[in-house]
Formats: C-alpha cells, structure tokens, sequence
C-alpha cells in the first residue's frame, strides 16, 4: 500500500517536474510559493513552543549547516559548480552549446568504457604470469 502511494507520487512528480521544466519562469514562481507556505507553516509550530528569533536562527542554520543545506539550498550546486568552471547558467546556453555538451559526455563515456576494457585485459594477463609462476 505504502509502495503504492510512493510509486505514484514519484510518477506524478516526474510528470509534473516534466512540464514545468519547459516553463522556468512559472515553475519558479510555483516552487518559491511551496518553500514561502512551507516555511509559513513550520514558523506557525515553531510560534507553538514560544522559540526566540534568535535560538531558532541558531538552531536553523546548524541543521541546516551539519546536513550541507544551507548553501546548496540557497545557492544551488548548479551555480557553484558553474562559477568554478566560469560557465554559462543553463538557462543562459543555447540549444547548441547544450548538444555540445552532451555529445563530450557521450564521448567520455564511451573512453571510460574502453579503459575499463582495458584494464581488464591487463588484469588477465597479470592473472596468467601469476599463474605461470606458481607452477
């Protein structure tokens, strides 16, 4: 049953995720309504147990400091890693650059495979003199 609805919702978030993909600007203003009301939400239960601004903060950036959310939530890894390798955004490349990019990756794998292949053949010859040694 558990599976069931887990299973679903997955679906439903790929379809979702999917469509809104097309649309940055929309899927934009929907994800920071979802974070603002979540954030609303969990202020009210904090307001519950009568938290002080302060220990709250504390306590907020140490969670989320510890489990590595702090930066990746507010800055996206995205844009670290693409402001270390001076890149364009995502949304800023055109269609070609993006090709581009998938055809090196493509390229790279097809050369890890080779040297995986590579290097099995290597430990199969090693395997052979080890044997050829023994006896």
């Amino acid at each position: 049953m558990i599976k069931a609805v887990i299973k679903f919702f997955d679906k439903l978030e790929d379809k979702i995720r999917g469509r809104l993909s097309k649309y940055p600007l929309i899927y934009a203003i929907i994800g920071s309504i979802g974070i603002v009301l979540l954030w609303r939400g969990i202020w009210v239960i904090v307001d519950v147990f009568d938290e002080t601004g302060i220990i709250s903060t504390i306590l907020g950036f140490a969670i989320l400091g510890s489990t590595g959310l702090l930066v990746s939530f507010f800055v996206g890894d995205q844009i670290i890693i693409s402001g270390i390798k001076q890149e364009k955004r995502i949304d800023e490349k055109t269609e070609d650059e993006i090709m581009e990019e998938a055809v090196t990756l493509l390229h790279i794998h097809e050369d890890v495979g080779k040297i995986k292949s590579e290097i099995e053949r290597i430990r199969e010859i090693v395997n052979e003199k080890e044997k050829e040694k023994k006896k």
